[in-house]
């Protein structure tokens, strides 16, 4: 199907007449709060997650789906927003995900089973993956890289306030009576709405009119492909075990697709994600990096948020509260080093020094146990969040300057797609980990105290420590406690890895001019 591709209403007229820097902050304001909203879908429900499935009557099972559906749309659907953002108006197809952020949310906030909990937030991760892939592009098309950095910055300080403090404000809704979990969904519509009034002011660019052929036999294998592999990882170890026929058949699917979709890419006249991208050296690395450090990305803020819960008996107010360190250290390092790359140009030191210390942070979280310090975890937090603001802005910043301008939208996508897709992996087996890990030390524990592992003791979920006897409560915090630092244990050598890659990433001065 062919159809023309024209930019957004009242744009630029031409390309040599760049935004102002008033203009950009206005534009950002509404790229932010898109952002935002986009972002904190994803992590706003991890604190209220038992409260919404003891209300709706699920299970286990419904617990994973609940994150997971999100998480798959949103990684499948991003490469799809990237490319179409190379073909047809950015600012239109914004607009477009924000309306089905909202629609998707209204309609979670209704749910009357987790059935259609489910579907809705399936629904919800595709406008969100539209939200914060072009979020990032249409920044990219209004400033050169040279003065991306410092708006980066700000991207990546908003990036943390969603990830980090959306526990917090689930927990705080939740714990609030008059409120009640369906908030959760509610409460970004406001935001969502106000992105749209803001950008529909203030984004202004370029009008670009071409022919153009839709892939859609490219997206259809691509989101196939993914959308197995996603399956597979999050329900290996629970519904089957991870060597198992069903593992063979989904792994072999995936990979059959993956192949198929390699041969239809290079094929297609516009294709998704275009082979030719990996043939830069900087996309292909960034893209592996981005994996690994999307495995510790969101583990980080899965695994804290029950750390403080179930190993330091904390509300989920409080336990939200905890993880600051990890903020301020994320949003004080993405804006500082945003504008240091700006006034000097370098970026590479950002992300060897940014995935070195993710790694040193999950190390030393990896220490963790129940009693531990909370000013010792307070500085392992923020040395976290400082490699974290380091690093995921900088990654899609490192592509960006790589390519043509005509392939900023599919190729600042592919970092958001391997990232969130290595985050979605990452929290399935990280967390088939703990759980295998708890169920052990709980064991012990109960073997050592001459108690015997039966009815709440015996483990196989996730606790309510105010329902258990009080001499088990401490053997279970102490079994969570030890069972999440093996998780950031395990979660470190996937940090040093993307050190190592980040390496072989080879610094080209940030340019100062948009090129095609």
């Amino acid at each position: 199907m062919t159809v023309t591709a024209r930019a957004a209403t009242g744009a630029a007229t031409a390309d040599d007449q760049p935004m102002t820097h008033r203009q950009v902050m206005e534009a950002l304001s509404g790229l932010l709060l898109g952002l935002f909203v986009a972002v904190l879908s994803s992590t706003v429900v991890s604190n209220a997650l038992p409260r919404i499935l003891a209300d709706l009557r699920g299970g286990q099972s419904a617990y994973t789906w609940v994150i997971t559906a999100t998480l798959l749309t949103l990684t499948a659907s991003t490469p799809i927003w990237g490319k179409l953002s190379d073909l047809a108006s950015k600012k239109l197809l914004l607009q477009i995900a924000l309306v089905i952020y909202i629609a998707s949310s209204a309609l979670a906030g209704l749910s009357q089973n987790t059935g259609q909990l489910i579907a809705c937030r399936a629904l919800q991760g595709i406008g969100a993956g539209g939200v914060t892939a072009l979020a990032q592009i249409c920044l990219a098309a209004m400033v050169p890289p040279r003065e991306r950095g410092r708006y980066s910055g700000y991207f990546g300080a908003v990036f943390a306030l969603a990830t980090i403090g959306g526990p917090l404000i689930g927990g705080v809704i939740v714990d609030t009576s008059w409120l009640g979990w369906r908030w959760c969904f509610y409460v970004g519509i406001p935001f969502a709405l106000a992105a749209i009034a803001v950008l529909q002011r203030t984004l202004k660019l370029p009008v670009v009119k071409r022919k153009v052929k839709i892939d859609y036999l490219g997206a259809l294998v691509i989101t196939g492909a993914v959308s197995l592999l996603m399956i597979w990882i999050t329900l290996a170890g629970k519904n089957y075990a991870w060597l198992s026929w069903q593992t063979a058949a989904m792994v072999g699917g995936g990979l059959v697709l993956g192949a198929l979709a390699v041969v239809v890419e290079k094929r297609a006249v516009e294709p998704i994600i275009p082979p030719d991208l990996f043939r830069h050296r900087t996309v292909a690395l960034a893209a592996l990096a981005s994996v690994l450090v999307g495995v510790g990305m969101y583990g980080a803020t899965t695994f804290l948020s029950q750390y403080f819960q179930l190993a330091r008996e904390k509300s989920p107010t409080i336990a939200g509260l905890m993880t600051l360190p990890m903020i301020l250290g994320l949003a004080v390092s993405s804006t500082v080093a945003g504008k240091l790359i700006t006034k000097y140009g370098k970026w590479k030191v950002y992300l060897v020094s940014g995935t070195l210390m993710l790694a040193i942070g999950f190390g030393l979280l990896g220490t963790a146990r129940a009693d531990t310090p909370y000013g010792l975890l307070s500085v392992y937090m923020a040395i976290t969040g400082i490699g974290l603001g380091l690093t995921m802005q900088n990654l899609v910043l490192a592509v960006q300057n790589t390519v043509p301008r005509h392939e900023l939208g599919a190729a600042s996508s592919v970092v958001t797609f391997f990232r969130t897709m290595g985050g979605a992996m990452g929290v399935s087996a990280l967390g088939a980990l703990m759980s295998n890990k708890v169920g052990h030390y709980l064991a012990e524990n109960l073997a050592a105290a001459h108690i015997p592992a039966t009815g709440a003791a015996a483990g196989g979920g996730i606790p309510d420590l105010h329902k258990l006897p009080a001499p088990i409560v401490p053997l279970v915090t102490d079994a969570f406690g030890h069972g999440v630092g093996v998780v950031f244990l395990m979660a470190a050598p996937f940090a040093l890895l993307a050190f190592v890659t980040v390496l072989f990433i080879r610094e080209t001065v940030l340019r100062t001019t948009q090129q095609d």
